[in-house]
């Protein structure tokens, strides 16, 4: 093959690759698959797109270089054929508020532009569009009426304003005019006209009275210029006997003088000063004080301190201004905070502008008697918030608040001028409120008029293209108002894989890290057509992938292995998805051609009648649901991608059993009420953040291994005859560590114009610790050697230490032997993070009360991977307690002993149960998108299961 055709990499070595030599096809969809851990995304983004943007980097100026973050060069000896390389990952999410689906997108710029173009300003109070108009316009419009139709010009000077107007009507008298019309009713000037001062009222001058005919053109003009110069630019015309025309010099409401300046994209951005909406500057929301979090328990009294900002914790200050409230307004404070009348709670926590008298005994004993206004308990957060200097007090204050649409924008960000102007009926921010179908279908059939189908025909074809391109990679229910910090890793990364399609780049190099994750089967054939759309552009795709689906759809699979960590590193096979299943080295090819899959479970567990029951669920797009989980089950909640699982899960169900049973102050999602608390005492939600965020975090600290590790350390002769205690033996504390690195191991040398250098200390040469404390042995080794050892080689090691062993055995059983007991947990992976986690529980004695959360536990994890998490899920659920996951991988859905399907759709077609029961049931519901697609999985393995026994039947004969 010619050198042009192919990537070529030499002697790559970053992380665990074992200088490997490889040769990748240029133009074609290559996915690198292999266990968690193995090597994949070493080679991806840390070899081939790091070199690739580096070089694009250097090719630039030095003063350019410094505004963009260096690249190391990669540990590798040659990379050539190397193209542009875009990485799209999922860590590059934006948390900025004001980062919504439409700015990412760019759909948003579109938006602005189309409105600014073709949009047409319609009065808020008056509901008439907003227009102005030369007079050469109003004569033509006022000659469209047949001959002989009678008219009358009105110059309105009074509009709507209260008064008695005299010196208004003196003027007009004075100017020489004859006839008002007064609050719609015909009087002469000459008669006596008095108004009530309290009412309003309108006065317009009678110009002109006109019959329409041929000639009067120049007659109209003058009358219409007259009335316009004393009505401030409005003239309104009356037909007589048929209707009034209000016509408007000044782009203004003819009735109320509401007026847009000259329509520009920036009026539409709520990035802006000049579109902002100005009492959330933009955001949408405001941070109020929610009583809900001011009083988190409705069952306790007020003297069991029910309003938890002023619990008596420092001062008695606010126990006894409460007191003098309920002695004022006869409120019992024995009573349960549920059961008091409304108009009291009213008064707590709202307040009155009753005065009262408030007495207060300070710290010494002095009576102090105050007459007082109350400002009321949520009033009184809220200046506390907004007057204090104090970042301790506003950091309190916050925490009893929480975030709710402005109501000045009704969450719309924009000011009123924005939102006052439509296309067919609907403003910016209605639109941008759709999902992406319901918009993309509002575009495709907006009715328009010529002149405005010329001006927006490009615009329209950009968002209805870049529309399409995001419901091709599955997100068709988002909307494009969704802020971007609430989309999970998967969906933010297809938003940008969506965006480069949109861009039509060629002879590019796309790396791309796991785009299934979060994707339902049934979206998956969408989203490969699309990676196949962006190779047939002429582009080499790099995709990180375990999904079945994907693999068999790549040109080329690369198979790295044959473990992870130390063991993998290693090409173990490459080819064609034909070849890799033939190929007896490869795990993954033994996995797709299904000579070893992961079984379905002897039996399914029943439920024993304990059940957590939310009720009336309505949050985002949830629609009254009402979920039974069953407990002491293995339990998967399943649908579609934006069904209302993890609102369900999350926002909902997590949060209510966090702030029941730990007092969390996150506020859960809208829903009735939760029964069936009673029989759990502890929720643990394991997701696929770090560990930690500092190198000083490892697997050894936080599952605790550590401690004990260094009482061991502690307990030899050495250490007692030298006196050092256990935390002699910590990098984090003075004392035993070395004071050159501070128990880091390394020291950051910063460098202008290159990336900043971290070389190992040369005092302690990495080993954190200094030379007297790594004099203390146990067994031959010192503390830095412990924490160099691996975890398989550790478990050996402490074999006879039963404590430490069975926590380190417990690492080693969620598949993570290969990681080091002192490895930073920066460099771990969100599967490997999570396996830790998970790690840390099981050796922890069962109560069979504690429910474990999981959302999307197989992100990052190949089937073999999958298949050892599965038995440590179970193992959780055998010693009694329960797990519940969010799923779409079927291998997990298939093992779970009950499902709950939402659906049917995403979005505002989503939100309800579809099914509930065990697979083989959901398997039988029709409308249920996941039981369509486990069926035929269930049948195959059913099958795959009979003839493994068949086998085993005979190899025993």
């Amino acid at each position: 093959m010619a050198t042009n055709q192919n990537i070529i990499v030499k002697g790559a070595r970053a992380h665990n690759l074992k200088n490997i030599d490889i040769t990748i096809p240029r133009d074609k969809l290559v996915v690198l698959t292999g266990l968690s851990g193995s090597g994949k995304s070493s080679l991806a983004f840390d070899t081939i797109y790091a070199e690739g943007q580096r070089r694009y980097v250097e090719s630039l100026s030095a003063y350019a270089r410094q505004f963009l973050g260096q690249m190391d060069k990669p540990d590798v000896d040659s990379i050539e054929g190397l193209s542009p390389a875009i990485s799209i990952d999922q860590k590059t999410t934006s948390r900025n508020p004001r980062s919504t689906v439409g700015t990412v997108t760019e759909i948003y710029d579109y938006l602005r532009l189309l409105f600014a173009r073709i949009g047409r300003p319609v009065c808020p109070v008056h509901h008439v569009e907003i227009t102005s108009q030369t007079i050469e316009q109003m004569v033509d419009r006022i000659l469209e009426y047949p001959e002989r139709t009678k008219l009358q010009i009105l110059s309105p000077v009074v509009s709507g304003r209260k008064g008695e107007h005299v010196k208004a009507l003196e003027d007009i008298k004075k100017q020489g005019y004859v006839r008002v019309r007064v609050d719609g009713e015909m009087r002469e000037v000459s008669e006596e006209i008095k108004l009530e001062k309290n009412k309003k009222h309108s006065i317009e001058i009678v110009i002109d009275r006109i019959v329409v005919k041929e000639g009067i053109a120049t007659r109209l003009a003058d009358s219409l210029e007259a009335a316009l110069n004393l009505g401030g630019g409005s003239v309104v015309v009356d037909v007589m006997g048929e209707e009034e025309l209000l016509f408007s010099q000044n782009h203004a409401c003819p009735h109320c003088g509401f007026s847009i300046g000259e329509l520009e994209p920036r009026l539409f951005s709520f990035n802006s000063p000049f579109g902002a909406c100005s009492s959330c500057d933009g955001l949408g929301v405001k941070l109020e004080v929610d009583p809900e979090l001011v009083i988190p328990d409705w069952s306790r009294t007020l003297r069991e301190n029910a309003i938890a900002p002023w619990e008596p914790i420092s001062s008695q200050y606010y126990p006894q201004l409460l007191e003098s409230i309920c002695n004022h307004f006869g409120i019992d404070m024995d009573v349960p905070v549920e059961n008091l009348p409304k108009d009291q709670m009213d008064k707590i926590l709202n307040g009155s502008k009753e005065y009262l008298t408030f007495r207060y005994k300070n710290d010494f004993g002095q009576i102090r008697k105050n007459e007082i206004q109350f400002e009321g308990v949520l009033g009184n957060i809220q200046r506390r918030y907004r007057e204090t200097s104090s970042d301790y007090i506003r950091e309190q204050m916050e925490g009893y608040m929480a975030q709710k649409p402005c109501p000045t924008c009704k969450g719309h960000r924009l000011k009123k001028e924005a939102l006052s102007v439509l296309i067919n009926g609907r403003h910016i921010g209605e639109t941008t409120s759709l999902s992406i179908t319901e918009a993309k279908e509002f575009f495709d059939n907006l009715d328009l008029t010529e002149k405005e189908q010329a001006i927006a025909k490009l615009i329209l074809r950009e968002i209805v293209d870049r529309s399409g391109f995001l419901i091709n990679v599955g997100l068709d229910y988002l909307t494009l108002s969704r802020s971007a910090g609430t989309l999970s890793g998967g969906e933010a990364q297809r938003i940008r894989l969506a965006t480069q399609v949109g861009s039509r780049l060629m002879g590019v190099l796309y790396i791309l890290d796991e785009p299934s994750i979060g994707l339902h089967q049934r979206d998956n054939d969408r989203l490969i057509r699309t990676l196949e759309e962006m190779r047939s552009l002429g582009n080499t795709l790099i995709v990180v992938e375990h999904d079945e689906d994907t693999m068999l759809a790549a040109d080329y699979i690369i198979d790295i292995g044959p473990g992870a960590g130390a063991h993998g590193g290693v090409i173990t096979s490459q080819g064609t998805p034909q070849e890799i299943m033939e190929d007896p080295e490869s795990l993954t090819g033994q996995y797709l051609s299904g000579k070893k899959f992961i079984p379905l479970p002897k039996k399914r567990r029943k439920p024993d009648g304990r059940y957590i029951e939310v009720k009336g669920a309505t949050e985002n797009n949830l629609k009254n649901v009402s979920a039974k989980i069953p407990l002491g089950l293995f339990t998967g909640v399943t649908g579609v991608s934006g069904s209302g699982k993890s609102t369900l899960v999350n926002e909902i169900l997590h949060k209510a059993l966090a702030q029941k049973l730990h007092r969390a102050k996150d506020k859960p999602g809208t829903h009735k009420s939760i029964k069936g608390l009673e029989h759990i005492d502890k929720v643990i939600d394991i997701d696929q953040s770090p560990i930690g965020r500092t190198p000083r975090s490892n697997p050894a600290t936080y599952t605790g291994v550590f401690d004990d590790i260094r009482d061991v350390f502690a307990s030899t002769n050495e250490a007692k005859v030298r006196g050092y205690k256990k935390g002699r033996f910590s990098f984090n504390v003075k004392g035993g560590r070395c004071e050159a690195c501070r128990g880091d191991g390394i020291i950051k040398i910063e460098m202008h114009f290159l990336p900043d250098v971290y070389v190992p200390c040369e005092v302690c040469h990495g080993k954190r610790y200094n030379r007297e404390t790594l004099e203390v042995k146990y067994k031959g080794k010192n503390i830095a050697d412990i924490l160099d050892m691996t975890v398989e080689d550790s478990v050996d090691f402490f074999a006879n230490i039963p404590k430490i062993k069975r926590k380190l055995q417990t690492i080693l059983d969620v598949g993570l032997g290969y990681i080091k007991l002192g490895q930073s947990a920066t460099t771990l992976s969100g599967g490997e993070a999570q396996r830790v986690k998970l790690a840390s529980q099981l050796h922890k004695r069962s109560t069979g009360k504690t429910i474990y959360i999981l959302d999307e536990p197989t992100t990052g994890l190949h089937v073999d991977d999958i298949s050892r998490l599965l038995v440590v899920l179970q193992r959780l659920v055998d010693n009694g307690d329960s797990v519940l996951v969010i799923e779409h991988n079927l291998d997990v859905i298939k093992q779970c002993d009950h499902l709950i399907d939402l659906g049917p759709e995403g979005g505002d077609k989503g939100g309800m149960i579809v099914g509930a029961g065990t697979p083989e049931e959901l398997a039988e519901v029709e409308e249920s998108h996941t039981g369509r697609y486990l069926a035929p999985i269930l049948k195959r393995d059913k099958k795959r299961m009979t003839g493994k026994i068949k086998e085993k039947e005979k190899l025993a004969k």
